[in-house]
């Protein structure tokens, strides 16, 4: 065995379980593919401002929990907490924005890094898929973009997960609230540092998870109240139009998520099956990001899904993905006319769209027999010395067990006919 192991915090990700998490990408980026969503990709890590003006200096992510690096040269980079800004910096860069058409639709996949304490549905190292809708305010795109999380989730069969929903307000009416919130919190009898977020960005107490917090938090003034007529407006189209499409959500005035650029629409995917870990995904409108990096005004919305948890909350509700064997067919070969033969048939089969696969080293017929069952393979393609002699392989069915004789030149015609 080797003396390394994984990063304390961090998993490999390994066959035949790693195939679930493919799966569950390539459901949650389904629904963004077929809505005009376009894939980005971006590097692992970035200069430690973008993350440090865009996340926001107050939040737990920047302050404890990004990997920093000085590179040889000087520069001060940051593994990636989270997807949005490095995304919006790509699109700023690209001048996305401006080739007309907004909004500029993305979806992206990838791993995520912050510096906590390790524990289930929470780990060092992590995968999200996510979306932004760049460049255009309105209801419809926020609508769309929760729409769209809510369909890949019921694709995957999940069922428990319940969707909370809030607005932040905008630049008009939340300084107001902040001030009567602050005003508020300062009369409690709070630690220091809670006591120092008060100052800095005094929503994020709202999200305090302590039961000793939340107990001094009931009669807290209320952003509901202290929306501004816009704001109202915009709220109420997103809930009008969500329930139109037959999307159950819950309003809740608590939810401010951690991140300090969201504004207005905020929204979360919690599954109850996870204990204290209990979201999934989530995400808001963030109209001030693009101008808080360096960019013109580009009013936003977007959301993560973690995967990894949404692995977990199939696994809460005892959900096994329907995941076809890799394999189709298995080349068993019988000496060694028998192997130059069946490889060059296994490699006919792979151009044709059959999954193949071959059994290597020499073996015995048993020993590759169990390889055969092994790779779920549907089809054993059995050859040796007799059967080439007379031009054919034994084609042996791994469920039923039967097995017939198929001439050599109509092999990759049958097992076409048979995968397809």
């Amino acid at each position: 065995m080797s003396t390394f192991k994984a990063p304390k915090g961090t998993f490999d990700l390994i066959p035949p379980y790693s195939a679930t998490y493919l799966a569950v990408r390539d459901a949650i980026s389904g629904p963004l593919r077929r809505s005009g969503y376009g894939y980005v990709e971006t590097p692992g890590f970035e200069d430690v401002n973008l993350f440090a003006r865009g996340v926001g200096e107050s939040t737990d992510i920047v302050t404890k929990e990004m990997y920093t690096l000085t590179t040889k040269g000087g520069s001060e980079l940051a593994l990636r907490p989270e997807g949005t800004a490095s995304v919006l910096r790509a699109a700023l860069e690209a001048s996305l924005h401006k080739q007309g058409n907004l909004p500029v639709k993305l979806w992206y996949s990838g791993s995520y890094y912050r510096y906590e304490r390790p524990q289930k549905g929470r780990y060092r190292h992590f995968s999200q898929v996510g979306a932004e809708a760049i460049g255009a305010e309105d209801p419809a795109l926020d609508a769309e973009l929760i729409i769209l999380a809510d369909q890949a989730y019921r694709s995957l069969g999940l069922r428990n997960f319940r969707i909370l929903l809030n607005s932040l307000g905008d630049k008009e009416c939340r300084p107001v609230y902040r001030e009567v919130l602050q005003g508020f919190l300062r009369g409690l009898d709070l630690d220091e540092e809670t006591r120092r977020r008060i100052e800095i960005n005094p929503l994020r107490v709202l999200d305090d998870k302590r039961a000793e917090v939340q107990k001094q938090l009931v009669g807290a003034p209320s952003l509901a109240d202290h929306l501004c007529d816009a704001c109202k407006a915009y709220h109420s189209e997103v809930r009008a139009l969500l329930t139109a499409a037959g999307v159950a959500f819950e309003d809740d005035e608590k939810l401010v998520r951690g991140l300090d650029y969201y504004t207005r629409t905020t929204f979360e995917f919690v599954h109850d099956g996870l204990g204290s870990q209990s979201a999934v995904g989530g995400g808001g409108r963030y109209d001030g990001l693009s101008e808080m990096i360096g960019g013109p005004a580009l009013p936003s919305v977007g959301w993560a899904l973690g995967v990894d948890r949404t692995v977990l909350a199939l696994e809460a509700e005892g959900i096994e993905l329907d995941i076809p064997p890799a394999t189709s067919v298995f080349a068993v070969p019988l000496g060694e006319e028998a192997r130059r033969v069946l490889f060059g048939l296994v490699t006919e089969l792979r151009k044709a769209g059959v999954a193949t696969d071959f059994g290597y080293g020499a073996k015995s017929l048993k020993s590759h027999m169990k390889n055969a069952h092994r790779s779920g393979a549907r089809y054993a393609l059995v050859a040796g010395e007799r059967d080439l002699a007379e031009g054919l392989v034994q084609l042996k069915d791994m469920e039923t067990g039967e097995q017939e004789p198929i001439a050599l030149d109509r092999v990759v015609e049958e097992l076409r006919a048979k995968s397809a």
